[in-house]
């Protein structure tokens, strides 16, 4: 067998398996939904009226979703944990993910979050006015 013949059979095998995985996108549904995905396709200027492409989008959405919160939990764990003094406390240790964790995870993807120091300027900014204590 020549080389020509190996890549030619690899190919071949290589469109197979392609439009197999794409076959079963049709049975697929993600957890971001067709119209969320379509939406912002649409918005960033894409139109395909191929929902198999559509949901291999989600797909790929959902894994980098995946993958930064399991990088963000590894930055979470790898933080410093604070001391507590209650015994209680210290056998129910609770991981909280915060905005710096979610920030390093992101920077590693080439996404850089900033946030502002300050989300209001008082407590009550975006309460019900009903429900201010001014």
């Amino acid at each position: 067998m020549n080389h020509g013949q190996q890549s030619g059979e690899a190919k071949h095998e290589d469109d197979a398996a392609l439009t197999e995985f794409l076959a079963s996108l049709m049975d697929y549904t993600p957890t971001i939904p067709d119209d969320l995905v379509e939406h912002y396709l649409a918005k960033s200027g894409f139109q395909c009226p191929d929902v198999r492409l559509i949901r291999l989008v989600a797909v790929a959405t959902q894994k980098f979703v995946a993958d930064v919160a399991s990088d963000a939990l590894q930055h979470c764990k790898a933080r410093p944990a604070p001391v507590v003094k209650d015994k209680k406390q210290q056998k129910e240790k609770r991981l909280i993910l915060t905005m710096e964790d979610l920030s390093k995870a992101l920077r590693e993807y080439g996404v850089n979050v900033k946030h502002p120091e300050y989300f209001a300027d008082s407590p009550s900014t975006g309460m019900d006015p009903a429900t201010r204590e001014e």
